[in-house]
């Protein structure tokens, strides 16, 4: 088993807490590794040692800045195999999961490397009578981000290189569950030239992040969790006047209307709540079968459903890992026990399927006439389960989604034009796919949803992600004509 550090000041740090959390292998359900766990202490001098590096940063030009991000970039694409190789150890998700993973993160390190363009501000030469002014945009200090465990190397991808782009020095907490793969970024963005202090690591539990939240000098909180995490951390950070965005959990529904095309839906329905075994907050929880498309969609579903392959990431034959712990596992097979007993019916028992080993290994479900007064719907199962709720028309499916306290994703299959563009009004969620079940956004645009999906005003990354770590500064500036300066400046006078 291999212990895992922090890193503070460009070194590897043991942890001095005397707390540790246990790291496994879902696949297998072996322990693999120690992770320490941070003090209120440790963090503290986290902190510093981001405070310290940021008076040099701040004024660190923005081509050194972009060179160094660049080199980061490189890094990271040159290494993706073995990040990938990271992710499935821990998490668990296959090896094709993973690789896109490392992908969507990169696009954010290559945004991130045009932050001389997207920091450019704007300026007014005389805008009275000798008077200039114009708009900076200045970083805002030590920021921190708090990760979770279904994406641990492109969610901190999200956020720091854009942070530290913009000017910042970073304090990265990654989750307990799988910190291997953000770990080794952190090294490659040593590696990259980054001076130390630039990004920190502490790795820990409620300690590290409730004494981020509260630090005096952490002016930026980024998280992304569930909403219950997600509410805490925003209540707790703008109590004490800090910038958070966070991002909470997810409902995403898909809409399929009488005209979609059938197998288009039915694919992109499996692929999008089976993917990494339904452990991401855009995967899809709800197909909303609308008239007469329901019969032929549920039997097209459970069809494709049957040729899923499940077993461990690392075997390229494998469609769908296991899920991150036993304890979750459980958890989500009891949805589908629960569903049964409220009356929906179980096209696909995902509880019966049977693995060797003691991995956290669980089958994909398919459950047909929910309601939305049952557990499947109301609650973020976070796992292989998708649910089909019935409706009638149009108005009734859209009237299903708007009365859903979450807003991250919606998507809509259909061959009618105006449905679809009426669908973009009426979906009320922050991200909508056209004949695309999983809308995630490409770097240079933002990720975020609505309602008790997002708390804060931001959204991730992207334009959003500059604003989020910058502020703005107006500076008005008079000078006198040269001709009536008391300094000779050399300049030839006007008869």
């Amino acid at each position: 088993m291999h212990e895992i550090h922090h890193l503070m000041d460009g070194q590897s740090v043991a942890g001095s807490s005397g707390r540790t959390s246990p790291v496994f292998n879902p696949a297998t359900g072996h322990r693999t590794g120690s992770v320490s766990l941070a003090s209120a202490e440790e963090v503290d001098a986290a902190v510093a040692s981001a405070k310290v590096a940021f008076d040099e940063w701040r004024t660190v030009s923005v081509a050194r800045r972009t060179s160094a991000m660049y080199a980061f970039r490189n890094l990271v694409a040159e290494n993706t195999t073995e990040i990938a190789r990271l992710l499935t150890a821990e998490h668990g998700k296959v090896h094709n999961d993973a690789l896109g993973e490392v992908a969507r993160g990169l696009e954010n390190i290559e945004y991130a490397c045009g932050l001389a363009q997207h920091l450019g501000g704007h300026h007014n030469e005389s805008a009275s009578t000798g008077v200039d002014v114009y708009t900076v945009r200045r970083p805002l200090g030590v920021v921190a981000g708090i990760t979770p465990f279904n994406f641990p190397a492109m969610v901190p991808l999200w956020m720091l290189p854009n942070a530290v782009a913009c000017g910042n020095t970073f304090v990265l907490k990654p989750s307990e569950r799988d910190p291997s793969a953000p770990m080794f970024i952190a090294e490659l963005f040593r590696e990259a030239g980054f001076p130390p202090g630039v990004l920190n690591v502490v790795n820990g539990d409620k300690v590290a992040v409730d004494r981020l939240l509260e630090h005096p000098d952490v002016k930026a909180i980024s998280f992304v969790g569930s909403t219950p995490i997600a509410r805490h951390v925003y209540t707790t950070g703008t109590s004490h006047k800090k910038r958070v965005q966070a991002l909470g959990g997810a409902k995403n529904h898909m809409v399929v209307l009488p005209d979609a095309d059938i197998g288009l839906a039915a694919d992109s329905a499996v692929s999008a709540a089976y993917g990494s075994a339904g452990e991401r907050c855009m995967a899809i929880s709800v197909v909303v079968a609308v008239g007469d498309v329901a019969d032929p969609l549920v039997e097209a579903i459970k069809v494709r459903m049957e040729k899923l392959v499940i077993g461990d990431g690392s075997d390229p034959a494998s469609d769908m890992g296991p899920l991150i712990t036993r304890e979750h596992r459980d958890r989500v097979a009891g949805y589908v026990g629960s569903a049964a007993e409220q009356g929906a019916t179980v096209v696909v028992d995902g509880r019966g399927a049977r693995f060797d080993g003691d991995g956290f290994f669980l089958g994909a479900s398919l459950l047909d006439n929910v309601t939305p007064r049952m557990d499947a719907y109301t609650d973020e199962i976070f796992g292989p389960v998708l649910s089909v709720v019935r409706c009638g028309s149009y108005t009734e499916a859209v009237g299903l989604i708007a009365g859903n306290p979450w807003g991250n994703g919606a998507a809509i299959f259909t061959r009618d034009g105006g449905a679809a563009r009426r669908f973009q009004t009426d979906a009320g969620a922050g991200m909508v796919g056209i004949n695309v079940a999983i809308p995630v956004p490409v770097g240079y645009h933002s990720f975020g949803g609505w309602k008790d999906s997002l708390f804060g005003d931001t959204t991730m990354y992207g334009p959003e992600g500059i604003r989020f770590y910058t502020r703005p500064m107006v500076i008005t500036s008079r000078w006198p004509d040269p001709a009536t300066s008391s300094v000779d400046l050399g300049f030839p006078t006007h008869e």
